[in-house]
């Protein structure tokens, strides 16, 4: 019996059907929303489990229970990252926009599984974080395993790597709208269309698995997303309130960006001499901060949802009424928490805990300005803004943060619509000024990896690998020994080079990893030596892209493989490479520059031809044209000399009676005529175009085609 999955394995040549026909590819995109909507639901039912083993223990309640368990879920968590994979650890959105830009959308399969068991471990011992940003990378994986399940090209992994993340967000938050947006703004920071289509449908799909599978097995899908009530805009002087809300939370997000990034740097640098006590510290830390204020246990989902449904504080912590300065340091204990939490090395993401956050900071300007008001505010109102508003200035993605609440909240009106977009736009201008880079970026940029906001062109964006890469002089085998590789490179006078075996590239060797081999060079072998499984490039990818990469591996080389195959090498790029890359560019973008400066002057409404007869003594009789001073914005084209016509260039000599024939505007056509009347017995005027001989058509028809121009280098 075969299921869906053995029939799209059957398609002949699927890595090249896939690409051709969208039908197929889409196929392949829902089954990538099905993988991602499964471990959805993986990890919220482990939650679910590790909640109903915990429950005994009142933990919610801040037992000293908490003190054990906290510590003990970032201990196991810890160590899943370190025993088996380090990309893991922390919140899950870096590591999958760092998979398309370092390793072009290549996630290990064991992401998956480890993922959701560490995420589990950390947010249901208590840890202060969300599960989104965790799903996202698990949704990556997905993603990437399938695509090259496939065999597809490394533009199509893209697509569906950012398609599982995006569904993550979807079935987080049964938000497949939202969850798109999110892929298009955060992971990939473009909205190509080529993209879009693999992440609609991976988002739906993976929105409508995931509610399905919680309904038959928990009864419900609300587990995934959080309510809130429908509020109006009651006044628009409530638009001031918002306004000043938006300022306080940029104050707490900037904090809290900048607490988590300080944190994360001395967890790092110190990481090597506390070992397992950075994990256990940091969860003592946390334990401590839920023992004084419960309400910062976990993601914060029901004290959420409480905040947004205006509901009195009391409902969550079983307390009458709440000062409005208990909400703020309710978020910047949040901050604290989730920043230790998410720095110990366990796993876990910010996503939740800023919504947190800007609920209550929202709730508690609501009750800070309803005494200014002659009408009642609505803190649920407040709360819905403040998340949006918060998420925006912690994530720098104002769009998603509009549509995500929008999309959650169930609206079917736009009764918040103007304070959303006025605080998330508000917050975003702010902090931006403030802290240039979001919890996502700060997270790359300590790794060393920088990716160019929307819009920025580098040069090298313009020449591809292929125009640039050369195959190498010499390709190792890995059954070589160090000696035969060792003359081979210095013959080549290259530091290194790829490994190729039987079934392909299998890694990459330089003469850094034969030197750290103090055996016999004679004996050993160039695979016992070598890096495996080495990052690669296709030709088709942006020297900007390759250069980011070999920037974050500090390594001089890549090797170049085959679109739809792996294995298959057809190139190096080096360096050197790069150099000649970017030398291209500047010239490719030069010659741009002078298009459109000639575009321009075509356009101009007193542009046109001339023709103008040179008098006798005038200042460019007997000269060169390379001597004579043309006036800027003119372009010569021809000399007319009796019946013989020229195309001239620098070293063409003018002579009194020669007809010159030029394009240019109307301000520069006087300057020029002035010119060459300098001097002059008796100065001419313009010639009428109607008196040119026949052959000077011609010769403007080449100019429209810029032939002349650009073979001679005429320009004025």
């Amino acid at each position: 019996m075969t299921g869906p999955i053995d029939a799209i394995k059957k398609l002949p040549a699927v890595g090249v059907i896939v690409q051709r026909e969208t039908g197929r590819f889409l196929l392949v995109s829902a089954l990538v929303g099905v993988g991602v909507g499964l471990g959805a639901v993986a990890l919220v039912l482990l939650l679910e489990a590790i909640a109903h083993l915990t429950s005994g223990l009142r933990i919610h309640d801040g037992s000293v229970w908490i003190l054990l368990m906290v510590p003990v879920g970032f201990l196991l968590a810890w160590w899943l990252a370190r025993s088996f994979a380090p990309e893991i650890a922390g919140d899950g959105v870096p590591e999958a926009a760092a998979a398309l830009v370092v390793t072009g959308g290549h996630i290990r399969k064991r992401v998956f599984s480890l993922k959701i068991i560490a995420t589990a471990l950390t947010v249901g011992s208590g840890g202060s974080a969300g599960r989104e940003g965790p799903i996202v990378h698990i949704g990556g994986s997905v993603g990437s395993v399938i695509s090259r399940w496939f065999r597809l090209g490394e533009d199509q992994v893209r697509s569906l790597v950012a398609a599982g993340a995006g569904a993550g967000i979807g079935a987080a938050f049964n938000a497949p709208i939202a969850g798109m947006l999110f892929a298009l703004e955060v992971i990939l920071g473009s909205f190509a269309t080529r993209h879009m289509s693999a992440i609609v449908i991976a988002s739906v799909t993976a929105a409508v698995t995931s509610r399905t599978l919680l309904l038959a097995t928990l009864g419900s899908g609300e587990e995934l997303a959080i309510q809130a009530g429908r509020y109006q805009l009651g006044d628009f002087m409530e638009l001031f309130a918002y306004a000043a809300m938006a300022l306080a939370i940029v104050v707490i997000g900037v904090l809290f960006l900048r607490m988590l990034d300080a944190i994360e740097r001395l967890a790092a640098e110190r990481d090597a001499r506390l070992g397992f006590l950075r994990p256990v510290g940091a969860g003592l830390l946390v334990a401590g901060l839920i023992m004084i204020e419960p309400r910062l246990f976990g993601t914060g989902q029901e004290v959420t949802n409480a905040l947004l449904n205006a509901e009195r504080i009391s409902a969550v912590t079983g307390e009458g009424e709440v000062f409005w300065w208990v909400l703020i340091l309710l978020a910047v204990g949040k901050a604290v928490a989730t920043s230790l939490t998410i720095s110990s090395g366990a796993s876990g993401g910010a996503f939740m805990p800023s919504l947190f956050m800007g609920a209550a900071v929202g709730t508690a300007f609501a009750r800070i300005f309803e005494p200014v008001f002659a009408f009642d505010l609505e803190p649920g109102a407040f709360a819905v803004v403040g998340m949006a508003a918060m998420f925006a200035v912690v994530a720098r993605a104002p769009l998603t943060a509009i549509l995500i609440v929008f999309e959650i909240t169930g609206a079917r009106d736009y009764g918040l619509i103007l304070p959303l977009m006025l605080t998330a736009v508000l917050g975003t201008f702010l902090a931006d000024r403030l802290s240039p880079d979001s919890v996502y970026t700060l997270a790359l940029k300590r790794k060393g990896i920088r990716i160019r906001a929307t819009g920025d062109v580098d040069l090298l964006d313009t020449i591809r690998v292929d125009r640039v890469m050369r195959m190498p002089g010499y390709v190792a085998r890995p059954e070589e020994t160090l000696e035969i590789a060792t003359a081979s490179l210095a013959r080549q006078r290259s530091h290194g080079t790829p490994v190729v075996g039987d079934s392909g590239l299998v890694g990459i060797i330089t003469v850094t990893d034969i030197n750290r081999s103090e055996e016999d060079h004679a004996i050993v072998r160039v695979e016992e030596v070598m890096t495996p499984r080495p990052v690669t490039v296709v030709p088709s990818s942006p020297v900007s892209h390759a250069l980011e990469r070999m920037a974050v591996l500090g390594v001089g080389r890549l090797p170049v493989v085959d679109e739809h195959d792996p294995a298959r090498l057809v190139g190096l790029f080096r360096r050197e490479d790069a150099v000649r890359a970017y030398h291209e560019a500047l010239g490719s973008s030069t010659d741009a520059g002078l298009e459109r400066a000639r575009l321009a002057q075509r356009v101009d409404p007193g542009a046109g031809y001339y023709d103008f007869r040179i008098p006798p003594g005038s200042m460019a009789d007997g000269r060169k044209v390379g001597e004579v001073s043309w006036p800027e914005g003119s372009t010569l084209v021809s000399v007319r000399r009796n019946r013989q016509v020229l195309v001239p260039d620098g070293s063409t000599v003018l002579l009194s009676e020669d007809v010159v024939t030029a394009f240019g505007t109307g301000s520069s056509k006087q300057t020029m005529i002035d010119r060459l009347n300098s001097g002059a017995d008796e100065p001419t005027a313009e010639i009428p175009i109607v008196e040119i001989e026949p052959a000077s058509p011609s010769l403007r028809d080449e100019l429209d085609t810029d032939s002349v121009s650009e073979e001679r280098g005429s320009d004025a």
